[in-house]
């Protein structure tokens, strides 16, 4: 072969090979900038989700709460919707068909006592009994020892 003939092969290949080099800077380069902002968004959403379930327990606890407090101060109507939020929300946490959910199995094992008293509660509420009082926190004390208890 000579000089000439090599000249115009290479000369011929030259484009594509220079177009498959750039395609390939073009992809490391891509996924230099890719990769970091992805463990980011990948971090940042963990964090989200860990900070919104949070907020879900201390919305739980909060319905609990104000319930106890209305119904120290005789009010009965608030703190009987409050009790049933709370009530409902620790059903669907505590539900095995539910799972993942924001609670542990060893959280649920200790307040199950609490939901075989939600029908009682509540009756007493709606009746307007101070007793509820009593109840609601009884039911808060069980609440906060659950929520202390460490997950296996």
């Amino acid at each position: 072969m000579s000089s000439e003939e090599r000249e115009t092969i290479t000369r011929r290949e030259s484009p594509w090979r220079r177009f498959a080099i750039y395609g390939v800077i073009l992809v490391v380069v891509f996924l230099l900038g890719f990769v970091p902002m992805w463990l980011t968004a990948r971090n940042r959403a963990r964090e989200r989700d860990d900070a919104q379930r949070e907020l879900r327990v201390s919305k739980v606890e909060n319905d609990l709460s104000s319930a106890v407090i209305n119904a120290r101060i005789g009010e009965y109507e608030p703190p009987r919707q409050a009790a049933s939020r709370f009530f409902s929300s620790l059903g669907t946490q505590c539900d095995a068909s539910t799972q993942p959910s924001d609670l542990t199995r060893d959280h649920c094992e200790v307040l199950r006592p609490a939901l075989g008293q939600r029908d009682e509660v509540i009756t007493l509420l709606a009746r307007s009994d101070p007793a509820s009082a009593d109840r609601l926190s009884n039911v808060y004390v069980l609440y906060k020892k659950a929520m202390n208890t460490p997950s296996r």
